[in-house]
């Protein structure tokens, strides 16, 4: 359009412009072209970019344009401020953050509950929870937003008695509250007070979602309790979850490899319709670490033969098979093929598992000659201690 000569169109500009930016699909390059080509964009164009950048990857495009917006001397109002907020709070800037709350009072704007939640969002999530509690205090209005908000806060700093004692003063609990507070417990290794928690929603009658459950299986994985794991999956199968995301299918295989599951693990596996290079990942670690060394190696195989491409963390898994089944002619090709047709630079972890399986081999002399490949000298003591150890 704008090729051909139409962009005095502002009309159709427009639209193309908010529908690039609020497209699930990711088109904010696309309306970051064609917005230069508005004259005097006003502020609700201005606010379609800033929303869109805030959400996009590149947040910092949402502060620039707010700055752009400022400077061009077009007012922001009351749907401007949250999305640079969240901008401010994705990037940790909490500098800025401060500043766009001093532009928020000067304009008076602090008082609307939308601004004002996500000002307690901004500064609960980057560290001042002082200044989340006074505006907390002071709202005429607290809705579930605020209450979440706050909550996190002080979950996330590790704060949990005043966490759940506002938790147990919120008038209204949602999802999000629950999650809040199981996820904020399980991040902090209180794996068993978050499994509890679970129960109690249960009990209340709340259904989980799938951040839920995600929280709950990273905490049967730290704990190594498997029934507990058990238990979850069963509650997602009954869920209607049968068509495993990728989320939860790899969070399933983690759990089931790390409680030493591995039959179960590869159940999960082959049921899922979609996999990605982390899927792989865990169930072929979990073969290597739990004895299941061949099985390992195989499955690499077909990950090839099926054109997915490894990363670092396969390269790991694959060493420490090859490890464990004595294939130390297979290791060194692996390693090879990792720097030469992947272009992976082996850190120490893939150092480490050469200097294993050479080591267990009985290759000590070309164990060391192989530390001395490491282009990182200063991490060579740790391999070194590595193979001291054998």
């Amino acid at each position: 359009m704008i090729v051909k000569g139409f962009n005095s169109n502002t009309s159709a500009l427009r639209e193309l412009i908010y529908a690039s930016s609020i497209a699930i699909s990711g088109t904010m390059a696309y309306a970051h072209q064609l917005f230069p080509h508005i004259t005097e964009p006003d502020t609700f164009m201005w606010n379609t970019m800033i929303r869109g950048s805030a959400q996009s990857p590149s947040p910092l495009n949402a502060i620039s344009l707010y700055s752009q917006m400022e400077n061009g001397c077009v007012r922001p109002d009351k749907f401007t401020f949250p999305f640079v907020l969240k901008a401010c709070t994705r990037l940790c800037w909490v500098k800025t953050g401060f500043g766009v709350h001093g532009r928020v009072f000067r304009l008076g704007f602090e008082s609307n509950t939308f601004v004002r939640n996500t000002l307690i969002y901004f500064h609960a999530n980057c560290g001042d929870l002082a200044v989340a509690r006074a505006l907390f205090d002071g709202s005429a209005k607290r809705d579930v937003v605020a209450w979440s908000a706050l909550t996190a806060g002080y979950a996330r700093r590790g704060e949990l008695g005043v966490a759940r004692q506002l938790f147990d003063e919120m008038p209204v609990k949602d999802l999000v509250s629950w999650n809040v507070m199981i996820t904020g417990v399980c991040a902090l290794r209180v794996e068993s007070a978050g499994l509890e928690m679970f129960e109690e929603m249960r009990s209340v009658g709340e259904l989980p979602d799938e951040v839920t459950m995600l929280s709950l299986l990273s905490a049967c994985t730290d704990l190594g309790d498997l029934d507990a794991g058990q238990r979850i999956h069963c509650c997602i199968s009954e869920m209607g979850f049968r068509d495993l995301s990728v989320l939860l299918g790899n969070a399933l295989i983690d759990m089931y490899a790390k409680c030493g599951s591995i039959v179960r693990a590869l159940e999960v596996f082959q049921g899922m319709r979609e996999k990605d290079v982390s899927t792989w990942n865990s169930v072929l670690g979990g073969l290597a670490f739990h004895g299941h060394a061949e099985k390992s190696i195989h499955l690499f195989t077909e990950m090839r033969k099926l054109k997915i491409r490894p990363d670092e963390i396969t390269f790991v898994g694959v060493l420490v098979a090859c490890s464990h089944a004595g294939r130390v002619e297979e290791g060194r090709q692996y390693f090879d093929l990792m720097r030469d047709e992947y272009n992976i630079e082996p850190n120490i972890r893939h150092y480490g598992c050469m200097v294993d399986l050479l080591g267990r081999a009985g290759l000590l002399n070309e164990a060391f000659d192989f530390i001395d490949t490491m282009k990182d000298r200063t991490q060579c003591h740790c391999v070194e201690d590595s193979a001291w150890s054998l």
